[in-house]
């Protein structure tokens, strides 16, 4: 059975992997990100190449790239988190392993892998939403994986949603992800806690007292404790996030939409109210089949995988 490698470089960690025709992890590893450099980060992958690659046949490796990834899928345009500037990542790892290399943005790698071998399995026509920090996808039509005219389609975060609205990290305002993702619930208990303590009583305890120091996984455990404020910030980025989805539906009509990033694995608190609410909301209710909405299965490999099978299909 053919292998290729898949790689999934993120700002603070590589994470390398053999994967067969199936998606399945043969041998993985882990390595940190020397982020910034671009010369490191190219070594870092190459060394974890020729680690995974001892006794085997690999065909080909695939890079999930956290940035703007051109329509070659060879040089990163840009990267928020590394020190990526039309970094030509193809050539140098290529030239690094001596094997064929395709780059990927590691979203729409992530959504291959799940359309492939995860909770997208038989869908033809599907997007993946990655709620973390941000909000990142990937967007697959008629079977194949829509990169846009450049290679950097799917920036689904950053649809403006909000005219003059909070300020995002890519310089514009009101953009989606400042309103669904975990930066935002973390906003938006915050505020609750600073107009109404209160109604915060549990959520300020587990954090210490001051809403300023409130974080993610403290407004989780609040909200599953039945803290008002903490269920009112899932509440609220339940409703934003299936606003989203149903203008996504209105643009590409998928099967489903696959939920995944961090975010994600407090889903028992939010994702009712977002298939409720897209249901409600959505353009045409009642007279258009409502697209599935499923968690995805992959997890954090998800990125990995799919750049692998991205590679086997150069």
């Amino acid at each position: 059975m053919a292998l290729t490698i898949g790689v999934d470089i993120g700002g603070t960690k590589v994470a390398a992997g053999v994967v067969d025709e199936d998606g399945r992890i043969v041998e993985h590893l882990l390595r940190p990100t020397p982020a910034t450099s671009p010369e490191q980060v190219a070594e870092t992958i190459a060394e974890a190449v020729r680690e995974l690659s001892k006794g085997r046949e690999i065909e080909a490796v695939g890079l999930g790239a956290a940035g703007f990834v051109d329509e070659t899928r060879s040089v990163v345009r840009f990267a928020p988190n590394l020190a990526w500037r039309e970094e030509p990542l193809q050539k140098k790892v290529s030239d690094l392993v001596g094997l064929p290399v395709v780059v990927e943005n590691d979203a729409n790698a992530m959504a291959w892998g799940e359309a492939k071998f995860g909770a997208g399995r038989g869908e033809s026509h599907l997007v993946c939403v990655t709620v973390g920090t941000g909000i990142g996808g990937g967007v697959v039509l008629d079977g194949a994986l829509y990169r846009g005219r450049w290679g950097m389609g799917a920036e689904l975060g950053h649809m403006q949603v909000v005219p003059e609205g909070r300020l995002c990290g890519c310089g514009n305002l009101g953009c989606w992800e400042q309103y669904a993702s975990g930066n935002a619930l973390v906003a938006e208990a915050r505020a609750i806690a600073e107009a109404d303590p209160a109604r915060a009583a549990v959520l300020l305890k587990i954090s210490g007292g001051t809403p300023e120091h409130i974080e993610g996984h403290e407004v989780t455990e609040a909200a599953k404790q039945g803290d008002p404020a903490a269920l009112a910030a899932f509440s609220a980025m339940a409703e934003w996030l299936a606003q989203g989805l149903c203008d996504l539906a209105a643009v590409l009509d998928p099967g489903c939409f696959v939920l995944g990033g961090g975010v994600s694995r407090a889903a028992d608190l939010w994702i009712d109210q977002v298939r409720e609410a897209f249901a409600r909301n959505l353009t045409g209710r009642g007279h258009r089949p409502l697209a599935d909405i499923r968690l995805a299965e992959l997890g954090a490999s998800a990125g990995l995988v799919g750049a692998a099978d991205l590679a086997r299909r150069r």
